[in-house]
């Protein structure tokens, strides 16, 4: 269904992974399913590290079928940070993926892609930030909480509760 060259994410992904600081003899896999245009993406294992996509994620928006190099980037970015916190004892033991509460998800995205911005990748900002703000409320609470979050240098995954609990207990008391 879809144009992708599987050399061209290759590359992609080994420029993004050297950026992260993903140690240059770790095996990276990403898994692109091209039978759905739908986008969702997973990081389905760290040993290998394993990203799984559907192929609307790596696609282009004004050219449909193709390839995205920035769609690439912004995905792998993502998700490679998400390995990299997985793997620091640092920082914590999160839950499993399909244990996180979308905004545990969303939290910890904003500080995966604010990350992804400071090392030079094309991230969109403010689309995290409204993502952020469905799950987190439009507050300014919330607005500083995606602040402090994007741009964190180095959290710990109880800072990212920490910030879901903040944001959740404005939300309850506005709505009272």
């Amino acid at each position: 269904m879809v144009l992708f060259d599987g050399a061209s994410i290759a590359e992609v992904a080994a420029g993004v992974a050297d950026r992260v600081g993903i140690p240059a003899d770790a095996e990276i896999r990403i898994e692109v399913d091209q039978r759905t245009p739908l986008g969702r993406t997973a990081l389905a294992s760290l040993d290998p590290i394993t990203i799984t996509v559907e192929s609307g994620a790596f696609e282009d928006a004004k050219q449909p079928r193709h390839l995205s190099p920035r769609g690439v980037q912004d995905v792998v970015g993502r998700l490679l940070f998400r390995a990299k916190d997985r793997l620091d004892p640092a920082f914590g033991d999160p839950p499993p993926d399909d244990a996180l509460t979308l905004p545990q998800q969303v939290a910890w995205d904003a500080y995966c892609v604010g990350r992804c911005e400071r090392l030079g990748l094309a991230v969109q900002k403010a689309r995290r930030q409204y993502h952020f703000r469905n799950r987190h409320g439009f507050t300014d609470v919330a607005d500083a909480t995606f602040e402090r979050l994007w741009n964190a240098e180095s959290l710990t995954w109880a800072d990212i509760e920490a910030a879901c609990r903040e944001t959740a207990a404005e939300r309850e008391r506005a709505s009272a």
